[in-house]
């Protein structure tokens, strides 16, 4: 009997490693009756920054709290689809659970406890944990941030740049394998943007901890991403390698010509939508 030999140029299949979060095409209502998203779908690789952006009232911050399960302090639900992190599902779990598996979302206007110390704040941040090694990571985060370290007073006094750098801070001290952060830029000099943007960057690269990020600043998130997502109106639009999109005419023209399309006047909608050509 003669046995034919494998073919050497027959493609083998490859495995693809499934993502680390994946959004699959969800709704999201408030109040029962306002339709904020509709049909997003997104997916973040394991060790990866990944960026979202858009226009103000695109979906960015909706989407990030559908993940992290803070829809429900503001009357919002997800309504459709499916949200699953290390594959199980966690859309409609409880938010201190979704903070237990590994989520930890540092949201807009950092949110700092203003009448604690910043060491304070950063205990703050490891509220979950049952174990004795606070101290070190504390250590850790100041090493990150030193400027911290030399802070003793209130939180409150902080400046924007240091609140911000103690909201990222406090996200590291739960230990998170996923961050979500939500405009880590607003309000900073164009200088502590560069500052913030090289420290999210390093804790990705060093600590390993993968970061989904929403940013009206584009071509600073993608200048740290790998890979990018663009809303409009509650859905995706475009998405691609952070490269590709940074290339594209398109994404230069609507979103890389100041911090965010808003800058750009669009009175004349027809003419918008026909030179942006994926409406």
């Amino acid at each position: 009997m003669i046995h034919a030999s494998p073919d050497p140029a027959r493609a083998q299949p490859v495995a693809v490693a499934a993502p680390l979060l994946a959004v699959n095409n969800i709704e999201v209502v408030y109040n029962d009756v306002i339709l904020v998203l509709r049909g997003l779908s997104l997916a973040v690789p394991k060790g990866e920054i990944v960026a979202l952006l858009g226009a103000n009232g695109a979906g960015k911050s909706t989407t990030l709290k559908a993940i992290s399960g803070l829809l429900k302090t503001e009357e919002g639900e997800v309504t459709r689809g499916e949200i699953s992190f290390e594959g199980a599902r966690i859309d409609g779990i409880d938010p201190d659970r979704i903070v237990r598996r590994g989520i930890f979302q540092v949201m807009e206007g950092r949110r700092i406890v203003a009448d604690m110390t910043p060491i304070e704040n950063l205990r703050l941040g490891a509220f979950t944990r049952s174990d004795s090694d606070v101290k070190r990571d504390i250590e850790m985060v100041l090493g990150y941030f030193p400027r911290l370290r030399e802070r003793t007073g209130l939180a409150g006094y902080l400046s924007g740049g240091e609140q911000q750098m103690l909201a990222i801070g406090r996200a590291l001290m739960a230990r998170p394998k996923l961050i979500l952060m939500d405009e880590p830029s607003m309000g900073l000099s164009p200088l502590l943007v560069k500052e913030v943007f090289g420290i999210i960057r390093r804790i990705n690269q060093e600590l390993g901890v993968t970061i989904l990020l929403v940013e009206q600043n584009a071509r600073m998130a993608l200048s740290v991403a790998s890979f990018g997502y663009i809303m409009e109106q509650g859905k995706v639009v475009l998405d691609g390698p952070a490269a590709a999109l940074a290339a594209n005419e398109d994404v230069k023209e609507f979103y890389l010509g100041g911090h965010g399309a808003e800058r750009k006047s669009f009175r004349n909608l027809k003419s918008y939508k026909r030179r942006k050509r994926w409406l």
